[in-house]
């Protein structure tokens, strides 16, 4: 159906439900000249005389009350859609979707979680975990979480913590059967646990920052994995040396059953960001996210 067909239709509910041209004229912002050629239209499109008009009254024919009930219903429920979308404008509600690394998810989305729900029990979020680098709005996501580095230039970026940086890591049992290395250089046999990006089978590189500028280091891989958590447990098992977010191995640093080497040769970078393309018509829901999750 055409924007003027369904106009037209419109028009006549207004007359019918108003028994006037000129209240239906004012109820639809038009004027009653307008409103009569509407009809005019209608009727010969239909081939139906819809209403009876006097000087004094207006009433629909028995086409018309026919026409008037079969399109009550459906017209009905697109209003009902259409106050439904203008609620997300105006009420923090419905499905937020958010694709993220693990790491992300533990640091920034989890420690905030039992708040954002008992302040906003009306929003509901899917988190999809994912290590990649990945386009989520592509693939339906409302908004991607990764490190700064990454995020694509036409994205607006949100800064949701401070600068990061890795930490070289192995258990107190692991240090005490092999020397800690004291350069990247002398992590060569050593037993590594490394990353693996799932998708492109790309090993997460061994980067470090020395005197001289970036180093670049191949280790010795003992078991790769796509989950941060599995290299953690490693590392805490004595299986290996692990190079993970500094933030996630924190308490365990603190507790003695991590320690950590070439800690110099590690240096900040950019923090996790909060992207999506674009401003224009956000809902509600989504606005509140950003707000609760990011660096204030």
């Amino acid at each position: 159906m055409r924007g003027a067909e369904f106009a037209e239709l419109m028009a006549f509910m207004a007359i019918a439900e108003e028994r006037s041209f000129r209240g239906a004229a004012k109820r639809l912002g038009m004027s009653p000249s307008a409103l009569s050629h509407s009809m005019r239209s209608l009727e010969q499109r239909l081939g139906a005389r819809l209403l009876h008009r006097t000087t004094r009254s207006v009433a629909p024919t028995e086409a018309g009350q026919a026409l008037l009930k079969r399109l009550g219903p459906p017209i009905a429920e697109v209003d009902d859609a259409v106050r439904d979308v203008g609620a997300f404008q105006q009420q923090p509600r419905g499905l937020v979707r958010i694709n993220m690394p693990r790491t992300a998810a533990q640091l920034i989305v989890m420690p905030k979680l039992a708040a954002f729900r008992a302040a906003y029990p009306d929003i509901r979020l899917e988190i999809v975990i994912d290590d990649s680098i990945t386009d989520v709005i592509a693939k339906g996501f409302d908004f991607g979480i990764r490190s700064g580095t990454i995020v694509q230039q036409d994205m607006i970026s949100v800064p949701l913590t401070t600068d990061l940086r890795m930490a070289v890591v192995a258990s107190p049992v692991y240090f005490a059967e092999r020397p800690p290395p004291q350069t990247p250089a002398e992590l060569n046999g050593h037993a590594c646990l490394t990353y693996r990006w799932y998708e492109t089978g790309a090993l997460h590189p061994w980067r470090f920052d020395g005197p001289e500028g970036p180093v670049d280091v191949i280790v010795d891989s003992v078991m790769t994995a796509n989950d941060t958590d599995l290299l953690l447990d490693g590392a805490l098992r004595g299986c290996g040396v692990a190079l993970l977010v500094e933030s996630l191995v924190e308490r365990h640093l603190a507790n003695g059953s991590l320690e950590r080497v070439l800690a110099d040769w590690c240096k900040p970078f950019p923090g996790f960001h909060l992207y999506y393309p674009s401003r224009r018509h956000m809902p509600v829901a989504m606005r509140t996210f950003i707000n609760c999750m990011k660096l204030s």
